[in-house]
């Protein structure tokens, strides 16, 4: 996810790092993509013909493939799911509900026969040496340390014997919330630092139930938290590297910390994967004069962080005295959630960029596949085929450690391919691959996405769905790489304030074969404003019109669960959109109906289900970011906090 900053934008002095002061762009409506540009602009678009070239190719394509949305891409793949397919379109072991309307309330909103309870939230202690959250101070680095985290965000439920644990991941920090306490909204002390550092990361808690809701177990030796400064090793193909060597770490096998933790992934084998997505704009330089290499260049990394600070207590985050530090974030770091003494491990096999989530898949012989998107404007989608087989009879806990990585390329004619990462197509090194993956995939030509958000697999059908958000930059602007952005069959509107999600079939229903078949499940827009390409799809209506999909998940019935961090202003090209909401979706037949809003200036994000399925646990990041409107889950004047909270069917059936 690429969230929203804060809301005026201004120039301030941080505090000192290490005897120098550096500025730090804050208190903007930006989104982290919005605060690299700024810091690096990119030209505008000058080709014009190029653009108007697309553009009409956009219109035909609009017209047929993407206008009917969802109908031909299903007639096109009916013969080989008939069985499946029907059975999902009559709404076999579907959940069934009234869809509702739009709302800008500051609480949750869902359809009547279902209800929901707050699980935990942000500050809630995890042992109890800890205090409860205070509203006056917002906690202190120790009490932070051994509490929930922040902005809670991908997440996935795991049950053993008697034992059930919630791993959720906590994206970043607002700071205009908590350190809101001080005068101007930025950590005062270090202290201060180590509180917003501790919020990051992940936190593991065993839940139970207790006279039907789902509460945290207080002091479960299971519990524990993972931040910016728990070790971690280092594997695969860039494992030792020059480039991961540091003055700490001289072997280049041994980093420090996870932060920025955006979607997850789970593994058959019961390892949690989480995605490190915007973890440059922790990283700035005490030497104003420093030259910014093209690599740093291509992942945001430059002389300013975004006001966390982080180089005041701890100086790898200073690019000027430590420049492989950068080099050792940007992976998928896969935890074992059941042993708390174990040390997560960083994947360098699966690429290292701006990973939104990893989607779990097996091919046809057993490989393991995982379907990786880099959440930035312009930037692409990736696939990872492990060298070893899955064997549910075996350890398969190194199977991630090495692979082939490959960035996909869509053709205009709904077919699409997988171009392989490797020395002899990018004449990089497998590990230079690995650690600068973004430029490799441009060196093959990938095509460039309007920033690949989750990718979900569904369980009843060979299929995968990827979320593209939205790209204000299509037809434009370049990539930071220098990439054109043109108009073409998976991003088809140019400006694309709106997103849409892209599906694709592989080739003979095997998630190892090298090309696929592809369509547009739906793009979203606002047919109360628009009347052309903007209203959306044929199965976006005045009843369920969105912005901006973010988080998809199948359940297991193979319903899509498709969620929104969109504009929420509920004007101009987003009016009656109300705040950020799920909504359910039918594969078979392209339906759509919105089953949840959330409450003020929230982003809906996360979700996953018990062992029995009667409970969806759901994300609620960031409520109250913007204006400071939102006081939830609390009443009165409290601070406003990212929870997970549990939804149950008032009869007690099936939630997916």
């Amino acid at each position: 996810m690429t969230s929203t900053l804060t809301t005026t934008l201004t120039t301030t002095l941080t505090p000192t790092v290490q005897g120098k002061k550096h500025k730090s762009l804050r208190k903007a409506r930006l989104s982290f993509d919005e605060f690299d540009e700024l810091r690096d602009p990119r030209p505008e678009a000058s080709d014009f013909s190029v653009i108007c070239e697309r553009r009409y190719a956009r219109r035909s394509f609009l017209g047929g493939a993407a206008a009917v949305g969802a109908a031909a891409f299903v007639r096109s793949v009916a013969n080989s799911t008939g069985a499946v397919r029907s059975a999902l379109a009559s709404g076999h072991g579907w959940l069934d509900f009234k869809p509702i309307q739009t709302s800008t309330a500051d609480t949750i909103t869902l359809p009547q026969g279902f209800s929901w309870h707050r699980v935990i939230s942000w500050g809630d202690p995890m042992w109890s040496s800890t205090p409860d959250f205070n509203h006056n101070t917002r906690g202190n680095g120790a009490s932070q340390e051994r509490a929930f985290g922040d902005n809670c965000d991908g997440m996935s439920f795991f049950s053993r014997g008697n034992t059930q644990l919630l791993v959720v991941n906590n994206e970043y920090a607002n700071l205009e919330i908590i350190t809101g306490n001080r005068p101007d909204g930025l950590p005062a002390n270090d202290d201060d630092v180590r509180k917003v550092m501790a919020s990051h990361g992940v936190s593991i808690v065993e839940v139970a139930t207790n006279n039907g809701q789902w509460r945290a177990v207080i002091d479960s030796p299971y519990n524990r938290r993972i931040t910016p400064a728990t070790p971690m090793s280092l594997t695969g193909p860039a494992r030792g590297h020059a480039l991961l060597r540091t003055e700490a770490d001289p072997s280049g096998t041994l980093a420090l910390g996870t932060w920025n933790n955006c979607g997850n992934g789970q593994t058959p084998w019961g390892t949690y994967l989480t995605c490190e997505e915007n973890f440059n704009g922790y990283f700035l330089s005490s030497d104003p004069d420093l030259a910014i290499t093209p690599e740093w260049k291509r992942y945001g990394i430059g002389h300013e962080d975004w006001g966390y600070n982080f180089a005041r207590i701890d100086e790898r985050f200073d690019i000027a005295k430590h420049p492989n530090e950068s080099h050792r974030a940007g992976w998928i770091v896969e935890i074992n959630p059941f042993d708390p003494q174990s040390a997560p491990k960083k994947r360098t096999a699966l690429g290292r960029f701006k990973h939104e989530n990893a989607a779990f898949a097996l091919s046809a012989d057993g490989h393991a596949v995982v379907y990786l998107g880099d959440d930035e404007r312009g930037e692409f989608l990736y696939r990872f085929v492990s060298s070893g087989r899955y064997n549910p009879s075996a350890d398969n806990s190194e199977l991630l450690a090495e692979g082939t990585l490959a960035v996909a390329i869509f053709d205009d004619n709904g077919k699409g391919k997988w171009m392989d990462l490797t020395p002899e197509t990018t004449g990089m090194s497998d590990a230079e691959n690995r650690i600068f993956a973004r430029i490799a995939a441009s060196k093959v030509g990938a095509t460039t996405m309007d920033r690949p958000e989750w990718v979900t697999v569904n369980p009843r059908a060979s299929e995968a769905y990827c979320a593209l958000t939205n790209n204000k930059n299509r037809g434009v602007k370049p990539n930071a790489g220098g990439d054109p952005t043109p108009t073409n069959g998976p991003n088809p509107r140019e400006k694309n304030n709106y997103g849409q999600i892209v599906r694709w079939r592989p080739a003979g229903g095997d998630h190892g074969a090298e090309t696929f078949a592809w369509d547009l499940f739906v793009t979203a827009g606002n047919p109360s404003v628009h009347s052309d390409a903007y209203a959306g799809s044929a199965n976006i209506t005045q009843d369920n019109h969105f912005n901006s999909p973010d988080g998809i998940s199948f359940d297991t019935q193979g319903g899509l669960w498709i969620q929104t961090d969109g504009n929420y202003s509920n004007e101009g090209d987003y009016a009656s959109q109300g705040n950020n909401q799920m909504l359910f979706a039918n594969p078979a037949s392209g339906e759509i109906k919105r089953f949840l809003v959330g409450p003020k200036e929230c982003e809906i994000t996360g979700a996953t289900w018990s062992s029995d399925l009667r409970t969806m646990f759901v994300g609620v990041q960031h409520p109250g970011e913007g204006n400071g409107e939102s006081h939830w889950p609390d009443a009165g004047n409290s601070v406003p906090r990212s929870s997970v909270i549990a939804i149950t069917r008032d009869d007690g059936g099936p939630m997916g």
